[in-house]
């Protein structure tokens, strides 16, 4: 079952301390842009369905990445499409949003995403894996 719009911006407003619903639905919209272009099958497809409509659209239609990003690199990208981001307030806004998108996803399906990312991509989801 999908969660609805306002609840999921009201998640990554809380999250991100962002002031505005606007400020967190840019966040989300730029997160999961770059995500979708990461991940394949089903479990993009599932992800997604988890989703609000708009959210789940902007996952589904990214175009694939021609090669994964590193965490780092993640934050990096995330950084040059929110105007006026560095790397610490892009930081911010990945663990505002793919925190809310891994409790709306649940531990299973999380964990499936995480094995289709490179390695790191755990602690931006906010769920440190054992080593």
């Amino acid at each position: 079952m999908s969660m609805r719009r306002d609840a999921f911006l009201d998640h990554v407003k809380e999250r991100g301390e962002y002031p505005t619903q606007e400020e967190a639905d840019r966040a989300a919209r730029v997160v999961l842009s770059l995500l979708g272009a990461h991940l394949i099958g089903t479990v993009r497809a599932e992800l997604a369905a988890r989703l609000p409509e708009t959210y789940a659209l902007i996952l589904l239609n990214s175009l694939q990445a021609a090669e994964p990003l590193s965490p780092e690199r993640f934050v990096r990208a995330t950084a040059a499409w929110i105007e006026g981001a560095t790397e610490k307030t892009a930081l911010w806004d990945i663990g505002a949003v793919l925190s809310t998108v891994a409790a709306a996803a649940g531990d299973a399906l999380t964990g499936e995403a995480l094995l289709q990312l490179p390695p790191g991509y755990d602690l931006l989801f906010g769920h440190p894996q054992p080593t």
